[in-house]
This record gives structure tokens, C-alpha cells and sequence, in this order.
């Protein structure tokens, strides 16, 4: 190999799948020093977004399980620090990075193709001064700041009236903080809109996961539904990840305006999913991020004998030959739709829970360490490695005194026993 030309070398590592490009870092420092390189681990993303490879779906029941996109055959459990116990929910997923929550305090990021696993500093959640509420439901996103690089966790916390919980007539303000990766910290956004205080509603947010920020165009998106007693219709709620500020998305024109809205996401594009009564479903994808008038119809479902109810639909991702699309209904079947013939097939996935929420992730090499952690653990390497080498040292000093005091020993007993040994001796 150190005959190859660097570049060459680099070429063919980074066509590589994931998990031999994992094991390649152990054969050599050189080939490690590439393989953590961030300009390769950028550009190794970079074609396996291009060429649709390296992608997974990831299945959310109980537990949490993977899926090889490729083959959507089988079922594994997901195996990740936390997974001892049942309850640990994934809200996000960026760049083969996911973010997870096993309870309001103890959320993390983790990197199932390198196994890199980090804990967020916990952030209290602090109700309105001078009010007397409790935290009630919480909204959570994870996505990627791209001018800066950086990823960002969003958290969102309502808060009820301690005397009476399900009062929904009176409402505070939320509270709003983003975790940043770079900074290690948190950080409370005060510049809130009026609208967010309205944003929850029981049945529609509790039911399929819609609590989850769903990322596109570097801005994480929820859905505010109709409030009919306010004259509130379905609203798309932004935040930018870069300016951190929450944005009004435009929607697409919808041919019956009566109907139940969800968002989702398709190759990094904003999809609308309009569902009309459980009957027929729309869905439209925007061409060009922020503007109303790239919306554009990208297929439509109506009931058949084999699906009876459309009460939830989630647009996935596209085939290789982008002729199909993979989606998740009723959070429990996969169905290929068909962009030509406009027919759907049902897809069995082996070991799959019986109802669950799915989402794509690609796998990387994208970096989430520490580096306090990983400073430590190579302090301590060098200090294991300095004190073996101490102990060498000691070992073999300690082996050559006890061999020149035997040889001290043994020659002053030959000179008291055989003075005549010592007369040719030389003075001083």
C-alpha cells in the first residue's frame, strides 16, 4: 500500500461501505490519520448521499431497531449505550448522527457506524417566573447548522396550570433552548412569536411521533393544527438552525382546504402530506426551500381493500432509479408507490414491531466525540504507557543491583577465605 500514491489510496477508501472502512483505521496510523480526516469524512458523506448508499431506516416501538435500505429484509435491534432498558425514543437523525432521549434530562447523540456516543449536559427546564405551572409536553429536533457546521439539539417545553392540567384555555409561553455540539452548552432563546404558545394539541401531537421536528433546508418543522375557536388554520412552524429563530413556512394550495396536515422529508426537500378524512392523501414536495410557489403534487393515495383507513402517511425516501417511493402508513406497513403506474406494494420487513415510527438515516464517519473525554482517555493512555515504562526501567534496575551485590557478596567471601587472592590486587 505505501507504494500507492496517496490520492489513489484515497479514491478507493472512500467508495468504501462503512463498516470495512471502520475496521481499515486499526491496520496502520496512516490509514487512521485519513480515515478521521474531515475532508474525507465530508467528502465520503458526500457520495453516499449522491449514489443513495449507506442508507438505513430506522424502526421506533419499544425498543429501537435497523433496517438495511438496500434489502429491507430484516429487522435488528439497534445495540447502542442505552439500550439495557425499553422507553429510549430517537427524535433525529443528521449525517448518520442520532439523537436520542431516554428521559427530559438525560438526552444524547450517537453514531451507530462508529459507535461514538455523547451525552448532552443536562438543562433544567425553568417555568415562567411568578407563575404557578409544571412542564407538560415537550417538542424536541436535531439537525446541522451548515455555515458554522455545527449540531444543534432544539427543545421546546409547554407548561400547565398546576391546579388544573388540562385547562387548555390559558396559555403560557413556552420555553425555547438549543444545544449546540461545538459550544457543549445550552442556550435560551428569549425571541419567541405569539403563535407558539398555541402550538400543542393533544390527540394530533401525542399520536405518530408529530413532536419531532422534521429537518429540511437547514430548519427544523412542526405542525400547529386548525384551531377552529381562534380562527387558526394548519400552520407550518420553522426554526433556523443557523439565525435560531422561528419562521412561518408557506403551505401549497391545496385542493380541499378542510384537511389534516403533516410534514415530511424527501433527498433534503420539504414535503407537505395533506390528508383528506382518512380517505386520500396528498402529497407535495418544495422544489425550492421557503418559496410558495415551488410546490409541486408529487403523488396521491386513496384507500384500497388492503388499507382501509389512511390515518397516517410519511414519505420516506426515493428508490436508486428514483422511479418509487418508500413510505410508512398507518405506523405500521411499508408500501413502494410507484411514480409511473401510481400503484402501491406492500414491502414485509421480518422482525419489525407491530407498530412503530420510521425514519432514514445514512451511515458516517462524522465525528461527535468529546475532545475533553478524548484528551483524557489519551492523557491516560500516555500516563499507562509512562508508567509501564517506568516499571521497566525499575525491573531492570532492580535486576542489576541484586546481580552486583551477589557478585559483591560472593567476592568478598572468596577474599576472606583466600587472602592470598587479594595480594596481587593493585593499592587504592
Amino acid at each position: 500500500m505505501s507504494k500507492l500514491p496517496m490520492d489513489v489510496i484515497t479514491d478507493i477508501f472512500s467508495r468504501l461501505p462503512l463498516k470495512p472502512l471502520v475496521r481499515f483505521k486499526a491496520l496502520s496510523k496512516p490509514c487512521c490519520s485519513l480515515i478521521d480526516d474531515p475532508d474525507f469524512i465530508h467528502d465520503h458523506l458526500g457520495r453516499s448521499l449522491n449514489t443513495r448508499s449507506n442508507f438505513n431506516i430506522l424502526l421506533k416501538g419499544l425498543h429501537l431497531y435497523s433496517v438495511e435500505f438496500d434489502s429491507l429484509d430484516n429487522a435488528v435491534p439497534l445495540d447502542y449505550p442505552l439500550s439495557s432498558g425499553a422507553g429510549t425514543e430517537a427524535f433525529g437523525s443528521c449525517n448518520g448522527i442520532l439523537a436520542f432521549r431516554l428521559t427530559d434530562k438525560n438526552l444524547a447523540l450517537f453514531n451507530p457506524s462508529t459507535r461514538q456516543f455523547r451525552r448532552l449536559p443536562v438543562s433544567e427546564i425553568d417555568p415562567p417566573p411568578g407563575e404557578s405551572c409544571k412542564s407538560g409536553y415537550i417538542f424536541y429536533g436535531f439537525g446541522q447548522d451548515v455555515k458554522t457546521n455545527d449540531y444543534k439539539v432544539v427543545r421546546m417545553a409547554k407548561f400547565n396550570k398546576t391546579d388544573d392540567e388540562e385547562d387548555e384555555s390559558y396559555f403560557f409561553d413556552y420555553e425555547v433552548k438549543v444545544y449546540s455540539l461545538k459550544n457543549d452548552s445550552w442556550r435560551k432563546i428569549t425571541k419567541l412569536p405569539s403563535y407558539l404558545r398555541f402550538m400543542f394539541q393533544f390527540f394530533y401531537h401525542l399520536l405518530h411521533r408529530r413532536g419531532y421536528g422534521v429537518l429540511a433546508g437547514g430548519v427544523l418543522h412542526w405542525v400547529m393544527p386548525p384551531r377552529m375557536e381562534l380562527g387558526m388554520k394548519n400552520m407550518i412552524v420553522g426554526f433556523d438552525l443557523g439565525t435560531e429563530e422561528f419562521i412561518q413556512v408557506p403551505q401549497p394550495d391545496c385542493a380541499d382546504k378542510n384537511y389534516l396536515l403533516d410534514v415530511g422529508v424527501l433527498e433534503g426537500r420539504l414535503c407537505a402530506v395533506c390528508n383528506y378524512d382518512q380517505a386520500k392523501i396528498d402529497v407535495w414536495v418544495m422544489k425550492e426551500y421557503g418559496v410558495k410557489e415551488s410546490w409541486t403534487p408529487l403523488l396521491s393515495v386513496q384507500r384500497t381493500r388492503a388499507i382501509t383507513t389512511l390515518a397516517f402517511l410519511k414519505p420516506l425516501a426515493y428508490s436508486k432509479d428514483l422511479d418509487k417511493v418508500l413510505m410508512e402508513i398507518n405506523s405500521q406497513k411499508f408500501v413502494w408507490y410507484d411514480l409511473e403506474k401510481k400503484k402501491m406494494r406492500g414491502v414485509k420487513i421480518g422482525g419489525s414491531p407491530g407498530t412503530f415510527g420510521a425514519e432514514v438515516y445514512i451511515g458516517s464517519l462524522v465525528q461527535i466525540d468529546d475532545p475533553k473525554r478524548v484528551q483524557m482517555e489519551k492523557r491516560k493512555e500516555q500516563e499507562k504507557l509512562k508508567n509501564k515504562s517506568c516499571k521497566k526501567r525499575d525491573d531492570f534496575l532492580s535486576k542489576g543491583f541484586k546481580l552486583g551485590l551477589s557478585f559483591l557478596q560472593t567476592t568478598v567471601k572468596l577474599c576472606l577465605f583466600y587472602p592470598s587472592l587479594t595480594a596481587d590486587l593493585p593499592e587504592g
